[in-house]
């Protein structure tokens, strides 16, 4: 046996180490990644294709995965780069009005479900109308439940950038369901006394 052939079977030994790391990251991962991708993507077709170019990219570089600190992080901005160039190249939608949302189109015998799930729609297109610095790390943060040492890694600014703009974005967004809210109250009212 020659030292040609030995390193040529450790070249396939690590080769084959590598593969099995990143199935096991896809496997431990996949839904975190998908749920980033999402975050900023708002549609399961590009959220899934932005996962597949995630991983693929990992594959790309498996040689380096076992060099990685923290995994989640790390995908988590491959993820985030990935999907903010995906919305760069779809045409732009402007965000819908929240101000002009009813909140009152259900029967007063529905149960909760239906409220949560219309709160949490008006709260994702309140989000939505955050300026970008702001929406990033509030999607990325309390969406995703990240912290914010790992929101300052994913976005690459410092820490004490993410808690402010955190600060803000909820500033904003209590201003806005405030708005929204007191709005829907005289509506309600008068609906009640007809």
């Amino acid at each position: 046996m020659s030292a040609g052939q030995v390193t040529l079977s450790e070249a396939f030994a690590a080769a084959e180490m590598s593969v099995d790391d990143v199935e096991k990251t896809v496997r431990e991962h996949a839904r975190f990644v998908y749920k980033v991708a999402y975050s900023v993507l708002r549609n399961h077709h590009d959220a899934e294709d932005a996962a597949q170019e995630t991983f693929l990219r990992v594959m790309k570089h498996a040689a380096e995965l076992a060099e990685v600190r923290e995994i989640k992080p790390w995908l988590a901005r491959i993820a985030w780069r990935i999907a903010v160039d995906k919305t760069r190249q779809r045409p732009a939608h402007p965000p819908e009005d929240v101000t002009e949302l009813n909140l009152s189109n259900h029967d007063p015998g529905a149960d909760d479900l239906i409220e949560r799930e219309q709160m949490s729609r008006l709260l994702e297109r309140m989000i939505a109308t955050l300026p970008a610095d702001l929406r990033q790390v509030i999607t990325l943060s309390t969406v995703q439940e990240m912290s914010s040492a790992d929101v300052a890694e994913v976005l690459r600014i410092p820490e004490a950038s993410v808690r402010t703009r955190m600060f803000r974005a909820r500033q904003l967004l209590k201003e806005k369901m405030a708005a929204v809210i007191g709005k829907e109250q005289p509506a309600r009212r008068r609906g009640g006394q007809s």
